[in-house]
């Protein structure tokens, strides 16, 4: 009964005061909208020993969808407010888990992204970085069996960690 009368209370209180309105944003971008409007990306070439071609075009789409599905920015190419460019400077293979035979029964792969993110009304936003992020997969599956997949998975969380450093300005 109490539990009622009090949700009843903060929906009238909520009600009766229209100039007050709670906020947030749950993708934690933390933008004035009034001063960004443009950011400029970048292509983002392959630097890595070992290269997988469609890791560069994978990285790319997921970064910008993500932007764009969490940001109100104009993507456009040249002078914009904000700049995010960089190069994929690792894909590299490595044993884990080693078995009591000595053979790895784990495989990861670590992806390694260098980003320069520039902020032309703010330089003190400025971050110029390296992410890295890894998955691991069973070393009796073919790396060509789970690549794209695992390239997509890694993408996905590398432009997370950039997004909260950069336009997330956590």
């Amino acid at each position: 009964m109490i539990k009622h009368i009090l949700t009843t209370l903060l929906v009238a209180i909520a009600l009766a005061t229209p100039g007050c309105r709670i906020s947030y944003k749950l993708n934690g971008a933390a933008l004035d909208y009034t001063v960004y409007r443009t950011i400029h990306v970048s292509e983002f070439p392959i630097r890595a020993a070992l290269v997988y071609p469609p890791l560069q075009q994978t990285f790319e789409n997921e970064l910008l969808d993500y932007i764009t599905r969490n940001t109100r920015l104009q993507t456009v190419d040249g002078s914009s407010d904000l700049s995010l460019e960089g190069e994929i400077t690792g894909y590299n293979l490595s044993p884990q888990a080693v078995t009591e035979d000595a053979y790895a029964s784990k495989t990861r792969l670590t992806i390694t992204v260098r980003i320069k993110y520039t902020d032309t009304k703010n330089e003190k936003n400025d971050v110029d970085q390296t992410f890295s992020a890894y998955r691991d997969f069973d070393s009796s599956e073919l790396l060509t069996d789970v690549q794209d997949e695992l390239c997509s998975t890694i993408s996905k969380e590398l432009v997370d960690l950039i997004f909260n450093a950069t336009l997330g300005n956590w």
